[in-house]
């Protein structure tokens, strides 16, 4: 039955095309006589001020205009009829997603003669319900804003809360700037937002964070939409429609430099000592943007038809923070634990009593060099030394902690009026992005992203009542966060600990180590996590008029690649207790360092092996909209939308998932043991069905702590596929919205509607991340 409906869909997307026209506008509006009666077969012209491009259309038998699929920018009207004089606006702006209504009025005359229409003020948007804010491009330049991010201008949209803290686990598995543009709308979770860039996905699937973030100075406007909006948007319950600028008939450009540094920011209040001085701090934000015509005099005419704009810009920051850590002195690197230098009387662990209750110091406080363990010593290159002893066991070493970020973005593009029918967009962006956060010798962490974005467009007039745009876009989005010496130098496999493997590149680094009653070494226990996604779209809208109806219809088909590996204690996480070296009758001995020196782990924590997911998925969504001017004072918007959204299908084939029966009974799990197996929970791997379900898996699960008696069942029966997910076949989503002019200042808007948000592509990673596990061994070493 899916095969069926995804074929139809098919080809009714291929008969009526797709969805996004997130980024362009439209104007329409009524052209009548001075009795007010409506005039049909009027000539209607509209022209872009930078191009000089014009579109046609005649009026229809209700005297109803409509241009559709228009790019943001600054136009100007005109229409005319043979026995009257024609009428001709002044310019005025067309938004990111407005629907612009500006009616005319024609006058009996001469067609040679002109009435101006004064369309200099802002326009009402009264053709339908949605709700949204447009920022456009002077307030994106000129206002003051923290690190050039347009995204904070989202606050000014009302119902909308910006800056608020960003979520942990996007911030730890994702890093960088993307975590931390958290934007709640109307109360929702900050990852139901769906940002697009010129109508085209703009949004990584791992914490629906932005993919292309683009420079201020490239940028025409964006628009927040928070309240109802159109059928043809979907996939989230908030909408961040951004549009590019793009070239004109006249050259314009910038250069321009952001500049920020300790000098002329205020003092830190730890920093308010007259010997004190702030940390270190630079910031470099700099680049341009040129944009024209691209003249080429044999062709086109003469005429201008090929437009350009460019933008590159550059960010470095460079930051010192003091660092102050807690580490063992000099001495007890050599195994001297004397109290004068730090430590507490440690004990021999060979030389304890068959009961474990007995042991005998170390001769003078000091463990012997060939009592040190080689595996401890290597880990023990990563641990520096003090450099202020003075200051006792407290923060004893204080070193300058790097913070360099860096930054490279890149946009290109191009618009070509074809002719008065057909117009062709195109752009590439890419950006480069690299962080480190600086610690111990080599336990940084580092973040790098690589994304990339391609995107054109063709907006064709068919007739004068059909409009058709067809677009396209493929986006890539790379990123890794993790070890400073990830893809550098494999320090698992050099410790050669048995069991522990270096695994990928992406991996690689130092251990965790935790030292009671000192300062840790080693790299994080979480991640790494390494994404490297991919979202492919082909797009189209048809746009009809008829009568008092302007009809618009069409839909998506979507092809998204989510590849993830990573998972926490990828690299081991040894944890030393004053456990082997302490008298278990004498409290306050032993020391955890000395632990460390001989090799006497307290708690090993390993994953048996990194977690990998390779998801796919190809959506399709199509809807119709109807905007039906009822009257000249009030316009209905009915629309539908169906969003067929699959849930991931991991390549790997060795998915599991936890399925928990529907008739299970909400009893007391500890009061009896239920022994009717069907009613127990059970693993399910992906896939067909097969014999040996551990097939290809390094992994066993046995008999539950609870009821060791009661195993734990693995079915591979194939019931739920590859996905694991039962797939829902079923999202309508109807829109009905009213608007009405209650006077030329003023209008009133209502509106209902059932919206989907797609969700976040990593809980279902944790899936794979958690069938990779871990290995805990809590023992007392001795």
């Amino acid at each position: 039955m899916q095969t069926r409906l995804f074929a139809f869909f098919s080809v009714c997307l291929l008969l009526v095309g797709s969805l996004a026209a997130q980024t362009l506008g439209d104007v329409s509006g009524e052209v009548r006589d001075a009795t007010g009666a409506q005039i049909p077969g009027v000539k209607v012209m509209i022209t872009n001020a930078a191009t000089g491009g014009t579109r046609e259309t005649v009026t229809n038998d209700s005297g109803v205009y409509s241009f559709p699929a228009l790019t943001p920018g600054a136009y100007t009207l005109r229409a005319e009829k043979q026995g009257f004089k024609s009428a001709a606006s002044t310019s005025f702006d067309l938004q990111v997603q407005q629907s612009a209504r500006l009616d005319l009025s024609l006058e009996v005359g001469s067609t040679s003669d002109s009435v101006e229409v004064n369309a200099s003020g802002a326009i009402l948007q009264t053709e339908n319900a949605t709700v949204g804010t447009v920022v456009e491009q002077k307030r994106i330049v000129e206002l003051p804003l923290n690190g050039r991010n347009y995204l904070s201008l989202a606050a000014l949209s009302p119902n909308v809360s910006f800056g608020f803290p960003s979520a942990g686990q996007a911030d730890g598995r994702q890093g960088g700037d993307r975590a931390n543009q958290n934007i709640s709308v109307a109360g929702q979770r900050n990852n139901f937002n769906r940002f697009t860039l010129d109508g085209v996905e703009n949004t990584d699937p791992n914490f629906n964070t932005y993919v292309i973030f683009p420079s201020a100075e490239a940028l025409q406007e964006f628009k927040v939409q928070t309240g109802v909006y159109p059928a043809e948007f979907g996939r989230g319950a908030t909408q961040i429609n951004v549009s590019t600028r793009g070239g004109g008939n006249a050259y314009h450009g910038s250069l321009f430099e952001f500049l920020r540094n300790e000098k002329m920011d205020a003092r830190n209040y730890r920093f308010t000592g007259p010997d004190r001085v702030k940390d270190p701090f630079k910031w470099n934000q700099y680049g341009f943007m040129l944009s024209g015509p691209v003249t080429i005099p044999k062709l086109f005419n003469g005429k201008n038809r090929l437009f350009f704009m460019s933008n590159y810009e550059w960010f470095r920051q460079r930051r010192n923070v003091v660092g102050q850590y807690t580490l063992p002195t000099a001495a007890n690197f050599g195994g001297n634990f004397n109290s004068a230098v730090g430590g507490n009387q440690v004990f021999d662990p060979r030389t304890r009593s068959a009961d474990g209750t007995v042991a005998q110091p170390f001769p003078n406080n000091t463990i012997p060099t060939s009592r040190f363990d080689a595996t401890s010593q290597k880990l023990l290159a990563f641990y520096p030394r003090p450099n202020n002893e003075a200051a006792g066991l407290n923060n004893n070493h204080v070193i300058a902690l790097g913070r360099p970020i860096n930054k490279d973005q890149f946009i290109q593009r191009f618009d070509f009026v074809e002719s008065s029918k057909s117009n062709w967009f195109g752009r590439y962006s890419r950006s480069d992005e690299n962080q480190l956060v600086g610690s111990l010798f080599q336990n940084g962490e580092a973040v790098i992203t690589d994304a990339s974005q391609w995107t054109f467009t063709n907006s064709r007039v068919l007739t004068n009542t059909l409009v058709n745009e067809f677009r396209f876009g493929l986006t890539k989005f790379y990123n890794t966060t993790g070890p400073e010496l990830a893809f550098t130098r494999d320090v698992v496999s050099e410790l050669a600990i048995p069991g522990l493997n270096g695994g990928p590149p992406v991996q690689w680094g130092i251990p965790a180590v935790s030292i009671t009653a000192y300062s840790g070494f080693g790299n994080s226990s979480e991640g790494p996590y390494e994404n490297n996604n991919r979202a492919f779209q082909i797009i189209d809208n048809i746009s009809w008029i008829r009568g008092r109806h302007t009809f618009k219809f069409g839909g998506e088909i979507r092809r998204d690649d989510y590849n993830q590996v990573g998972n926490q204690f990828a690299r081991a996480q040894f944890t030393f207790d004053r456990n082997a070296t302490r008298n278990p009758q004498v409290n306050g001995t032993g020391n955890a360092f000395a632990d460390l020196l001989i090799g006497q782990v307290f708690q090993a924590e390993a994953a048996v092996q990194i977690a990998q997911a390779q998801f796919r998925a190809t959506g399709f969504a199509f809807y119709v909209d109807d905007t039906w001017r009822v009257s000249s004072k009030m316009t209905l918007n009915l629309g539908l939308r169906y969003e067929n959204s699959p849930p991931w299908e991991d390549q790997t084939g060795t998915l599991f998932n936890a399925i928990v029966p529907n008739d299970i009974r909400p009893t007391n799990p500890l009061s009896a043991v239920v022994t009717d197996q069907s009613l127990h929970p059970y693993f399910l791997r992906q896939g067909a069905s097969r014999q040996n379900c551990y097939e290809g898996i390094n992994l066993r699960w046995t008999a539950g702590p609870l009821f060791p008696q009661v195993p734990i069942q693995v079915r591979c029966d194939g019931s739920l596929g590859n996905r694991l997910v039962g797939r829902d076949n079923n999202d309508w989503a109807p829109r009905i919205g009213l608007s009405y002019q209650l006077s030329s200042k003023t209008v009133l808007r209502m509106g209902v509607g059932a919206f989907y948000s797609q969700d976040t592509g990593n809980p279902r990673f944790d899936m794979a991340r958690n069938l990779a596990g871990r290995l805990r061994d809590n023992s007392s070493q001795t």
